[in-house]
């Protein structure tokens, strides 16, 4: 730290949590950088990076303390009950299993809690039946979820592994209500906010770009009016009408032109989830992606973009009323909130490349949001 603060013209040192932040003022002689700043910066075994374009600033995190230990058996649990729940559902839209029902609340827990041994009682060709299914929208939850993690650890954030969330599908068609990571640091600036909570949605939009190809490539084609919507899928024989986002139709035009009706595949209803979940994280309510990345690019002004997404969402309830429990859900891991929790150094601006990165979040959003995922 010495070879460091030596070139510095002045320095502070906030702690913040598990995380020791310096922030160096440069000091002119050094700014280019000089020799002995550059080893310096070389030699810093933790997070350093310049904290403005001019090379004034520079910004240095480290692990103060002990590392907690990772609770890796919850993950493992949770990551093998997922898998199984995912498979279920693909089992199920493939019509190779007819998962237990229940009415009422109630019913639907028994239910639930029946699906795991009357699924693992199968024999294994209907087990794996739905494989293409579980692989690829897995595929697009852990890499969404990676790409964050990979990101607030080269910030040195204090991050736990990925936490996915299953269902059985007695509950959801998808097998899984997605996935969250917890940052146990606190955020130094609005770049760091920027590159982490971007590098999830566009991780994962890669993904699901390549799953809507290959799913797409192996749907069919169905006369028109039969499935209710231009897109639809099968559940026990049901055709159950799905919305289409910009991205989705442009996929089934290509792929399908001129056709009445497209039922997809198991990868494609994957990758129709998948795009339907990028943008749902991408609205810009607090704690959602989308609300780490409004409030990257406009600060304080992320509070009336938060509002006016919480009162279009109640309005498309109308349409779809499950969308009353995405704001209620957004609120809850908001504390309550639309709008987005200060970082520790809201000042520092933002790189015209991280605005582009930004801006291209802003474009997955519009290619991906579904004003009315289901339609009938």
């Amino acid at each position: 730290m010495d070879d460091l603060t030596r070139c510095f013209s002045a320095w502070r040192v906030i702690r913040a949590g598990d995380r020791e932040v310096v922030e160096g003022l440069v000091a002119p002689e050094h700014r280019a950088p000089s020799p002995d700043l550059a080893r310096a910066l070389k030699a810093w075994p933790h997070t350093a990076y310049w904290a403005r374009p001019d090379r004034s600033e520079v910004v240095l995190v480290r692990p103060v303390g002990a590392s907690r230990p990772e609770r890796w058996a919850l993950h493992a649990m949770l990551l093998v009950i997922t898998v199984v729940c995912a498979l279920g559902a693909g089992a199920t839209l493939a019509g190779a299993f007819s998962p237990p029902a229940g009415s009422g609340v109630l019913g639907t827990l028994l239910a639930g809690a029946e699906f795991f041994p009357a699924f693992l009682s199968q024999p294994g060709e209907v087990l794996l039946s739905g494989w293409t299914f579980a692989a690829a929208l897995l595929g697009i939850l852990v890499v969404h979820e990676l790409g964050h993690y990979v990101a607030a650890a080269r910030y040195t954030i204090d991050v736990s592994p990925p936490y996915l969330l299953p269902v059985p599908p007695t509950v959801s068609p998808l097998g899984s209500l997605g996935a969250f990571l917890r940052l146990r640091s606190p955020v130094v600036d609005r770049r760091q906010l920027l590159d982490v909570g971007a590098s999830g949605p566009l991780a994962g939009f890669a993904v699901t770009l390549a799953v809507l190809a290959w799913g797409y490539a192996i749907s069919v084609s169905a006369p028109a009016g039969f499935g209710y919507s231009p897109t639809f899928i099968e559940i026990g024989h049901a055709p159950i009408g799905l919305g289409d986002s910009i991205l989705t139709r442009a996929f089934r035009e290509y792929f399908f032109p001129g056709a009445g009706s497209v039922q997809l595949s198991l990868p494609a209803f994957a990758g129709w989830a998948g795009s339907l979940i990028t943008g749902l994280n991408l609205l810009p309510l607090s704690q959602l992606d989308g609300g780490h990345i409004a409030y990257s690019l406009l600060g304080r002004r992320q509070a009336p973009l938060g509002l006016v997404a919480l009162l279009g969402l109640i309005y498309l309830s109308q349409y779809w009323t499950a969308w009353l429990i995405w704001v209620a859900l957004s609120l809850v891991v908001g504390g309550w909130r639309w709008t987005h929790p200060s970082v520790l150094c809201p000042e520092r601006p933002v790189s015209w490349g991280r605005q582009v990165v930004g801006l291209l979040c802003v474009v997955v959003f519009v290619l991906t949001f579904v004003p009315v995922p289901f339609t009938g």
